[in-house]
């Protein structure tokens, strides 16, 4: 089944997306709660969200975290210039063994920006950035590299694919 042939849902599926484009329930079983809402089994939950991963209706749930309200209030972009003789993936596949790091992901050079791999790193302190950096830089051998802090922490939110509105149609 290919995502063209999904693009008609049943006010069920609806009602179920609307949920899953919510945060999911904190508690030992966020599905069974959602089936609970909707009066379904959580099988059948689990089942449609297994059917639009398969077919690519869902490509991935994320988790949102708030880094300043759990005490991380030195956030910081660190650009990695990787020359491309070298393995990003190599780099990349190291830099994410460290628990301070959250994304770590390549993007293509610019004329006057020369840095290809980009990881997001936390601490509690800009002590605490700097002395993973310095183990990081030293564990892959890169040394050019530019810090991007956060000065502040914008409101994150979701896609929203069906609206309360819709909840009729």
């Amino acid at each position: 089944m290919s995502v063209s042939d999904t693009l008609f849902f049943s006010r069920r599926e609806k009602a179920l997306i609307r949920l899953l484009q919510e945060d999911l329930p904190v508690c030992p079983e966020p599905y069974q709660e959602i089936a609970a809402r909707l009066g379904l089994k959580q099988e059948e939950v689990l089942a449609a969200v297994g059917r639009w991963v398969d077919c690519g209706v869902i490509r991935r749930f994320g988790a949102t975290v708030r880094h300043f309200r759990m005490g991380y209030e030195a956030n910081c972009m660190v650009v990695w210039k990787v020359d491309e003789l070298s393995d990003h993936r190599e780099a990349g596949a190291l830099f994410a063994t460290f628990p301070q790091v959250t994304h770590c992901y390549r993007r293509p050079p610019f004329r006057d920006w020369p840095y290809t791999l980009y990881t997001m790193v936390h601490g509690r302190s800009r002590e605490e950035i700097d002395n993973t950096l310095a183990k990081m830089s030293a564990a892959s051998g890169l040394k050019d590299y530019r810090l991007l802090f956060s000065v502040r922490e914008w409101k994150k939110t979701s896609m929203k694919y069906f609206s309360e509105k819709e909840q009729d149609r």
